[in-house]
């Protein structure tokens, strides 16, 4: 299976290492959105995920589920509102998905009437960048 190419700098990001990513050129209204690498280093191995089912609403900072790894238990907030249209049964069945792939084949959710008037708030992968380097100062 050839490894998916990523186009990180096409994905928006959440300062709680949410991201979002919108079909169709960044110009949708549907998406796909899961955590940052950076959230899979801090949280260590993944073991269990409790997402939002079809059809529940979103909310941009809510909770959209939760992520229990060997470490701890997390809240995941959605970084846009919408509607949850699909969960990843792979990763519920298989949550180390997340840890090997976080922003390919360790997505969580699919989302439709994505908010366009919310994405100003979210970070590009540049932006991102930047803000974990930040972090690393405090």
């Amino acid at each position: 299976m050839a490894e998916q190419t990523l186009n990180l700098e096409g994905m928006l990001f959440t300062k709680e290492h949410e991201w979002v990513e919108l079909d169709g050129d960044g110009t949708g209204t549907t998406g796909r959105i899961g955590i940052t690498q950076y959230a899979v280093d801090q949280l260590g191995e993944i073991v269990y995920l409790d997402l939002a089912a079809p059809g529940t609403p979103l909310a941009q900072g809510k909770r959209l589920g939760e992520v229990e790894s060997v470490k701890s238990v997390s809240d995941i907030f959605s970084p846009v509102s919408g509607l949850v249209t699909a969960i990843n049964q792979a990763v519920v069945d298989h949550p180390e998905l997340v840890n090997k792939e976080p922003y390919g084949q360790g997505w969580l959710v699919k989302a439709s009437d994505i908010r366009h008037d919310e994405l100003t708030g979210l970070m590009t992968h540049s932006q991102y960048q930047s803000y974990l380097a930040g972090q690393a100062h405090h």
